[in-house]
């Protein structure tokens, strides 16, 4: 009975030892661990495909497009403001003030329509027009037609530089030299680049701020040129060069589409003023015929109805006959 007993307590203590030293998992925490212990490898593997396919050329391209077009959105949203416009027509006015400006213009169509006897309803729609609508539309205009004038001369800038940096200036000179001899609005622009130069910014930082007072693709192009030349070293006289040529040959091909299209654009005025004219016309031969569209509500419905079919046919006009390149 002893023998028994003592080999009990023998296999008891060993078992008890066992169990400290391995550990009181059971077997289905054992088996879980096994069964990570697999698995382990294969996410590991899926993990290592996924980055290496995020490394590979294809995803890399995509990744700058994207960021390309994302900042493209940004720039585009922050040229599309009322301050950034004033800024890019010229024009020295705050926002609070040209607020104010449009304000005291609409105020003053709507009383001039009151007090020639035109219904309130036309006299408010005038109103919101002239003080919304023609402000914004002259701010446009003088931006577009200085954004022209810049493109139109800023080859010859570059062929300055070009010209300077092959005969020994550095290209701050040439700057200065733009600056001075360059007609508006080319010549300010510069000397403003050149004042940021002078008060301590970089020239991708003062080629930044030019660009937002001057968005224009000549000018973007001009700064990705000097941003790689710095990057990357080489001849920046040859790369400007190309650069040149490349804006003219962009200058011209822009001339040949304006003159392809130039019956498009002749017929799409005839189309959208023929009514307004014929309307002027009518009104002017014979008053009472046309003057039942302004004192009858039938006829100011109508007129209403009129002119926003019509400013919609001008609209489709315009993206018809608008080419970008």
């Amino acid at each position: 009975m002893l023998p028994i007993l003592a080999a009990v307590l023998a296999f008891i203590t060993i078992g008890g030892l066992g169990w400290v030293f391995v550990g009181g998992e059971d077997s289905s925490q054992a088996a879980v661990k096994r069964a990570q212990g697999f698995a382990g490898p294969r996410q590991n593997s899926a993990a290592a495909r996924k980055a290496a396919a995020a490394n590979t050329p294809e995803a890399r391209r995509k990744q700058i497009m994207l960021q390309l077009q994302e900042s493209e959105r940004r720039e585009r949203k922050a040229r599309l403001t009322m301050p950034a416009k004033l800024k890019q027509a010229g024009l020295t006015l705050s926002i609070g003030m040209f607020w104010i400006l449009s304000g005291v213009l609409g105020l003053i169509a709507a009383l001039v329509m009151l007090l020639l006897g035109l219904p309130l309803i036309l006299a408010l729609g005038g109103g919101v027009v002239a003080g919304l609508g023609l402000p914004r539309w002259v701010v446009g205009f003088l931006g577009k037609r200085r954004r022209a004038k810049f493109s139109g001369a800023f080859a010859d800038a570059v062929d300055v530089i070009v010209r300077g940096i092959k005969s020994g200036l550095p290209v701050h000179d040439c700057f200065k030299i733009i600056a001075k001899e360059s007609p508006a609005p080319l010549g300010p622009e510069f000397q403003t680049l050149v004042e940021g130069l002078g008060v301590g910014l970089t020239l991708p930082q003062a080629l930044d701020k030019m660009y937002e007072r001057m968005p224009t693709p000549e000018l973007k192009f001009f700064a990705i040129v000097i941003a790689i030349q710095q990057k990357t070293g080489g001849n920046l006289a040859e790369a400007l060069n190309n650069l040149s040529v490349v804006l003219r040959a962009r200058r011209m091909m822009g001339e040949k589409i304006k003159a392809l299209s130039s019956e498009a654009v002749a017929s799409a005025g005839i189309i959208g003023s023929l009514p307004p004219a014929v309307m002027i016309l009518v009104s002017i031969t014979t008053p009472a015929y046309m003057a039942k569209l302004f004192t009858e509500p039938r006829g100011q419905f109508m007129l209403v109805i009129a002119v926003a079919l019509m400013a919609f046919g001008v609209f489709v006009m315009k993206k018809m006959i608008s080419f970008k390149f």
